[in-house]
């Protein structure tokens, strides 16, 4: 008679729960994306993420800023320029980006599609589409 070895529960660990529940935001990614590449503007940032809003970007990068992931700089020229850049804590993210990046070239099809990993083959015919 075998003794049977009690399942081990998995268990989510609270610390990456936190991170990726505020790093998994909507538009977070896409903000951090960025601020690898470069400082930006408001307004560059506006640009380059398609459909978010003034008030959803601004949520966010306050919310990045009151992490400590997001420096947020006034620049007093005439007219006043705001600049938003990554602190360390902030760069410190770059593999994390890097390896969602990889992941996304590879496993994910352009923007509306889903891609799938290959299948093999199953030899048996395609489906045809039901007629209408």
């Amino acid at each position: 008679m075998t003794k049977s070895v009690p399942a081990r529960r998995p268990e989510l660990c609270a610390r990456f729960h936190r991170a990726s529940e505020l790093i998994g935001r909507r538009w977070t990614g896409a903000i951090l994306f960025l601020l690898l590449e470069s400082r930006c503007r408001f307004a560059t940032l506006r640009h380059a993420i398609p459909d978010v809003t003034d008030r959803m970007l601004s949520d966010r990068l306050r919310e990045l800023e009151a992490e400590g992931i997001v420096e947020r700089t006034v620049v007093p020229d005439t007219p006043v320029r705001v600049e938003y850049s990554l602190t360390k804590k902030g760069r410190a993210l770059a593999p994390a980006v890097a390896a969602i990046s990889e992941w996304a070239n590879r496993w994910s099809g352009p923007a509306g599609t889903t891609a799938r990993a290959p299948r093999a083959s199953r030899n048996r015919p395609a489906r045809r589409p039901a007629a209408r």
